[in-house]
């Protein structure tokens, strides 16, 4: 379960957040035209291996499939669990989301970002812009006497009101031992319903918006989530820390000097 977490167990989801956000800064900086997609996943792994954490991607189990790369890295049309290749060439124009998961001290941390290569089209900086905000939204919802639903409407009525689509078959989840817990945490759905939010709480929340209609899709590959009707679509993720004051982001960003 994603709560309640002891002082200890607290101190080593920090740990490992701190992992996984400075990876994730990292790993943003490599993004250019002409850099593939399995480029940045090799350097993932480098980089999680330097900070002494282990990719919690790598070898995730559903059924009889394991998921083959170390980061998720998704190109445009792609939502989540973009796995990285050698065929897939970062161009100018495009949005590149990459989802960093460490496990690190036995804890997971998890986060992602949607970054722009170059420039993009107004279309695309506002649906990187309305996601981006979408999660601060959510994330203010997540403090105790709430419900889940409280961040879940909060999510979707922002991107509903510029007319994106919000995706419906993947959510969020609690994080702790395990990359997925207890609750899930859907971006669309009703306030006041669901769980109710207490301190202790461990929770990856993580919009996901399509520039076009909801629908998803699977790839052959039997990983990699696409928009139904080709649109793009952005992605952002923070794990946090529920607190008697509310909620804590643990997947923050390292200072740059």
């Amino acid at each position: 379960m994603s709560f309640p977490r002891t002082k200890e167990q607290v101190a080593r989801m920090r740990a490992a957040c701190a992992v996984a956000a400075k990876v994730l800064y990292e790993l943003k900086q490599l993004v250019r035209p002409g850099v593939t997609t399995q480029d940045l996943d090799e350097a993932g792994r480098d980089l999680i291996a330097a900070n002494g954490a282990r990719s919690a991607d790598y070898g995730y189990q559903i059924g009889n499939r394991r998921y083959p790369a170390h980061t998720c890295i998704s190109v445009n049309e792609e939502v989540v669990h973009g796995v990285p290749s050698l065929r897939r060439v970062i161009q100018d124009g495009d949005i590149v989301s990459i989802d960093v998961t460490v496990r690190y001290e036995g804890y997971v941390g998890d986060n992602a970002v949607t970054i722009p290569v170059g420039e993009i089209r107004p279309e695309l900086q506002k649906l990187i812009s309305v996601t981006e905000h979408s999660l601060v939204l959510g994330i203010a919802q997540a403090r105790p006497g709430n419900r889940i639903g409280d961040i879940s409407h909060a999510v979707q009525t922002y991107v509903e009101s510029h007319g994106f689509g919000v995706v419906r078959d993947y959510v969020g989840h609690g994080v702790g031992e395990q990359m997925h817990e207890p609750p899930e945490i859907p971006n669309f759905g009703k306030p006041g319903r669901g769980l109710v939010i207490k301190p202790g709480m461990t929770l990856a929340i993580e919009p996901m918006v399509n520039l076009g209609h909801y629908r998803t899709k699977v790839l052959s590959d039997g990983w990699t989530v696409v928009t139904a009707d080709g649109s793009p679509s952005a992605h952002f993720e923070h794990t946090i820390l529920v607190t008697d004051k509310g909620a804590e982001i643990l997947t923050v960003p390292p200072a740059v000097s």
